[in-house]
């Protein structure tokens, strides 16, 4: 299905919604979802719940004839908590599948990124520090001058 397709269907459903049409019945929690449903739930696109499913043997969706894909309730469970160490805690692919085969991802606790580099001695930390107030000095000095060029050049 086209972009402009899916788009003009969507339109139908709100326009169908909008006359007072019956909505769509909700699932139970435990039925199992298409790749389409979780896909906007999640609000990933459905080629990198595609993807995701080639980098984390843990995500192993049932699938029917033609391929179709049924996610189970722990899949997306997986599947929320992946995107989560992704998106929000800026964990890597590499650093998402180190903790599943770890075990990492049983909790429903966060594990959440060290502040400071483990490797670094309390010097090289202090040193890092004083680099990154640097940097957030020098980025407010960027922006007050960027603020008064656009002052200046709105006054053209």
């Amino acid at each position: 299905m086209t972009m402009p397709d899916r788009m003009a269907m969507t339109e139908d459903t709100e326009a169908e919604e909008a006359e007072g049409a019956r909505p769509r019945p909700r699932k139970a929690p435990t039925a199992f979802r298409t790749i389409s449903e979780v896909a906007d739930d999640l609000q990933i696109p459905q080629h990198v719940l595609r993807f995701w499913e080639t980098k984390f043997p843990a995500l192993k969706p049932l699938k029917r004839g033609g391929g179709r894909r049924y996610y189970r309730p722990e899949d997306i469970a997986l599947l929320r908590r992946i995107a989560d160490l992704l998106y929000t805690q800026g964990y890597t692919i590499k650093g998402v599948q180190r903790l599943l085969r770890e075990g990492g991802l049983e909790g429903e606790a966060a594990p959440e990124l060290p502040l400071g580099h483990p490797d670094r001695d309390e010097a090289e930390q202090d040193e890092a520090d004083t680099a990154t107030l640097a940097l957030r000095e020098a980025l407010a000095t960027l922006e007050k001058l960027a603020e008064e060029l656009r002052m200046l050049a709105a006054r053209r």
